[in-house]
């Protein structure tokens, strides 16, 4: 397994998401203020004036790519290296939203709202009027996406203002329910490399008088949870979507610019509790959701209590078990949770600290507990993000 390369502090410290200041949540509507949509008010202030004047805005989205691990990401690209250096363009630290997950971080990105807004407010949720489970990122439109997330996408907002949109993915997302709850407004551009995705958002951002566009890249992720960061294979996914940024800045109109930023950062993990293995943890539980670094735990009424005795004696300390109202109070989903929304959240939420993972939760495919690189929790590994500024001209 390759050695992590996240310092002691980034796993060992707690980080909370600053909504309204410094989150992914932040990130579009501050890009649609620059492009002059009314209402759009943007709070990430250090990077408005790489925006001032631009008509064209991209927003490269690196699935993964944690703030943390850019120094061990400039070993293997000369352009990640400038960036973190402060060489090329405007480079800050922001948080991605909880849990930092990727449904959870493209719906705050997509549509510039908390999770508690949005409603995709975990990886696996339990829908409350039926009981199902739904997994955002395997979803085949039940519930139906429209009403799920109700709330109106950057693209949409932008699009009535006649700002031309587009996202830039594999085509296989197309048609998914996280596509149609969070990319409406948009036009698709079907894009499987990362050299097609430049390609692709370079073609794009020549659409109209103002253009947004999205690109999403998830190598750098996928790699990452089957190698682990640091390893080799993930050094080389770093330097192939390096590239991507250098063609994109080649193509880069005149009037435009690029932010690059990610949904998540990672952590290699060392230790996992079975759930398969241990029964007693199926005892008052109705179902479980989640992902690995933080679990919804969804139990029989009157269980909770127990069940949390239960849990906090299997993870030994290696996670914090709280009631949902605790979760909610410190502000892991943003100041406004909707009574819809709440009830999604697990009864108990089980968060990881350092390593550790809690796999093998029946329905879930057997690889997940294989998987090296996890995120999910709340250490800076996971949660500090980079937002990369760059404006043309």
């Amino acid at each position: 397994m390759p050695s992590s390369s996240h310092s002691a502090d980034s796993l060992k410290t707690e980080m909370s998401p600053a909504y309204g200041t410094g989150t992914l949540s932040d990130v579009m509507p501050t890009a649609l203020a620059a492009l002059g949509v009314p209402g759009a008010d943007g709070g990430l202030q250090p990077i408005r004036g790489e925006l001032e004047g631009v008509k064209r805005v991209a927003v490269l989205l690196l699935d993964g790519f944690g703030y943390h691990l850019l120094g061990q990401a400039a070993q293997a690209s000369a352009t990640i290296g400038d960036i973190q250096g402060g060489h090329i363009g405007t480079l800050i630290p922001i948080t991605a939203t909880v849990p930092s997950s990727t449904p959870i971080s493209l719906a705050s990105l997509a549509t510039g709202q908390t999770p508690g807004r949005h409603g995709i407010i975990g990886f696996t949720v339990r829908v409350p009027d039926t009981g199902d489970l739904v997994t955002h990122i395997r979803w085949d439109g039940s519930p139906d996406p429209e009403t799920w997330q109700p709330v109106p996408t950057s693209f949409e907002l932008a699009s009535a203002d006649g700002v031309v949109c587009t996202v830039v993915s594999n085509g296989s997302f197309r048609d998914t329910g996280l596509t149609r709850a969070i990319y409406r407004g948009a036009d698709w551009f079907p894009a499987a490399t990362p050299a097609e995705v430049a390609a692709e958002t370079i073609s794009a951002l020549s659409r109209g008088e103002r253009t947004l566009v999205y690109a999403y890249l998830p190598d750098v992720d996928t790699v990452g949870h089957f190698h682990g960061i640091g390893s080799t294979q993930w050094l080389d996914a770093v330097a192939t979507v390096a590239e991507t940024i250098d063609d994109i800045l080649t193509g880069l109109p005149p009037d435009a610019a690029l932010l690059v930023t990610a949904d998540h950062g990672m952590v290699n993990t060392t230790e996992k509790l079975l759930v398969d293995e241990h029964p007693d943890l199926h005892r008052g539980v109705e179902s479980i959701g989640g992902d690995g670094r933080m679990r919804y735990l969804y139990t029989a009424p009157g269980a909770r209590e127990d069940v949390a005795d239960t849990w906090k004696s299997a993870v030994a300390g290696r996670a914090e078990i709280l009631r949902r109202e605790e979760a909610v109070e410190r502000g892991w989903f943003g100041p406004v949770v909707t009574e819809s929304n709440l009830r999604r959240i697990g009864d108990l939420v089980v968060v990881c600290r350092d390593t550790f993972a809690i796999v093998g939760v029946e329905g879930e495919p057997q690889h997940l507990k294989r998987l090296i690189g996890q995120h999910g929790g709340l250490t800076a590994a996971e949660m500090a993000i980079p937002l990369w500024a760059y404006r043309n001209g």
